[in-house]
């Protein structure tokens, strides 16, 4: 049922403070935009989606603390990530935890409410280098 990561959505009463936080943190800029309400960057190895959305189209009281599901990405460098969230304002959700060999975790609050995860995940990168191989 379900095939793979392919977007993930934030929100922000502050839309244009939010899409030159993530310029800034992705260091691209995003790709596709609905005029006041809507930004997209695509981000990684598959181009995954990255949305951010104005506070006002949320589901969800935007006042709440920040709960519910976190969306990992996965960062080959986990201590420079944590450092460079931390360096543009990001408050920490959950510090960095071992999950197990190959899997470690953390998470941040970004500065307009959304749980931002991180991630070393050598799955991640043992099913990259084989569609890498399958490719050669």
């Amino acid at each position: 049922m379900l095939r793979g990561f392919a977007t993930v959505t934030y929100f922000a009463d502050d839309l244009d403070a939010a899409k030159a936080w993530y310029a800034e943190l992705l260091g691209i800029e995003a790709y596709f935009e609905v005029a006041g309400g809507y930004a997209e960057f695509r981000v990684g190895d598959y181009g995954h989606e990255l949305g951010l959305v104005k506070g006002s189209w949320a589901p969800h009281d935007m006042s709440a603390a920040p709960g519910g599901q976190i969306a990992y990405w996965h960062v080959d460098d986990l201590d420079a990530a944590i450092e460079r969230l931390t360096a543009l304002g990001a408050e920490e959700h959950e510090p960095k935890t071992v999950r197990g060999d190959g899997f470690v975790t953390a998470s941040f609050v970004d500065p307009f409410g959304n749980v931002l995860g991180v991630m070393f995940n050598q799955h991640y990168l043992d099913v990259l280098a084989g569609a890498a191989e399958a490719r050669a």
